[in-house]
């Protein structure tokens, strides 16, 4: 019996242990470094007019992720690390599906939620990192500041890529805070469907196709729905009847409304569908209403009578 607890014990602590494992390693994963730029002097500006450099955090899933009670850190040499705590209360710091959040490392975070209090090195590289409410490292980079000219900003070649690049201000690298890193300004298959087809014929031969196929299996499924039904209706006329014989159920017609009734529906849905219901347009009809008596509406009370003389 000892031996049956014990292992029991065992067991349950087991389980236990592994819940506790996975509860920590699961991480909000959804909110990323996506853009960094150290060196600004003449690009974006923070709400007071400033220019300050920068840190961009993307949402890369298609659901609301709320980046309240999250932390920044900054570290510039080994062993010194600046930790900024995301404050709650503050309804911006809920970054919408595929959306941006701008934060301006300048080192005055009582100018507002979106303010460290860390400024970014200019002389050395700058490692950041991510960090959930629950103190989980969701994603780090290291800034090569030195690297950097002014008004230039390392980033990912596309939001939520792996892959980092310097973006120099150029025509196809550009500096883009709190928006899409690369935009799309062309679509690939159809300039290569345009050449292929310049006039325009395939098309319109696809197009027809597309819609005579789905025509051709709307009315295969209307018939073989058709079918089933009649065949059920039948089938259950038979069974009220007490006919177990098809010829005989098919003699008497059995489960097979008559097109008269069909003719009814239709001409009634007609006149629902048109307001020809009771139309008197040239006909007058005059109904005498009778009322009953009462003594509150009888003019006998509204005369006033002659007071008497004593």
């Amino acid at each position: 019996m000892n031996k049956i607890r014990i292992g029991i014990f065992l067991s349950l602590a087991f389980i236990l242990g592994l819940c506790t494992s996975c509860k920590e390693q699961k991480s909000n994963n959804k909110l990323i470094l996506n853009e960094v730029l150290v060196k600004n002097e003449s690009n974006y500006q923070d709400d007071y007019g400033v220019h300050s450099a920068w840190i961009e955090i993307f949402n890369r899933s298609y659901g609301s992720a709320n980046l309240a009670g999250c932390l920044l850190k900054l570290s510039t040499q080994p062993g010194d690390t600046i930790t900024y705590f995301i404050p709650k209360g503050d309804i911006l710091t809920l970054v919408k599906p595929r959306q941006h959040a701008l934060f301006w490392a300048d080192g005055k975070a009582t100018r507002g939620t979106f303010h460290t209090d860390f400024k970014l090195d200019t002389l050395h590289s700058n490692w950041i990192g991510l960090y959930d409410a629950g103190r989980n490292l969701v994603d780090q980079v290291v800034v090569p500041a030195t690297r950097l000219k002014e008004n230039q900003s390392y980033a990912r070649i596309s939001d939520g890529a792996e892959k980092w690049e310097i973006k120099d201000g150029s025509s196809d690298k550009y500096v883009t805070p709190s928006t899409n890193n690369r935009t799309i300004n062309s679509n690939a298959k159809m300039e290569k469907f345009e050449e292929q087809d310049n006039d325009g014929i395939g098309m319109s031969i696809t197009a027809m196709s597309v819609v005579f196929s789905g025509l051709l299996l709307l009315f295969i499924s209307f018939k073989v729905v058709g079918k089933i039904s009649v065949n059920l209706s039948k089938r259950n006329a038979m069974k009220a009847k007490g006919i177990t014989d098809i010829k005989e159920a098919e003699e008497k017609q059995l489960g097979e409304t008559p097109g008269e009734v069909f003719a009814a529906i239709a001409m009634a849905m007609h006149e629902m569908q048109n307001d020809v219901h009771d139309i008197e347009d040239t006909v007058l009809t005059i109904t005498r209403v009778k009322r009953s008596y009462s003594p509150w509406s009888s003019k006998i009370y509204t005369l006033r009578e002659t007071p008497h003389k004593k």
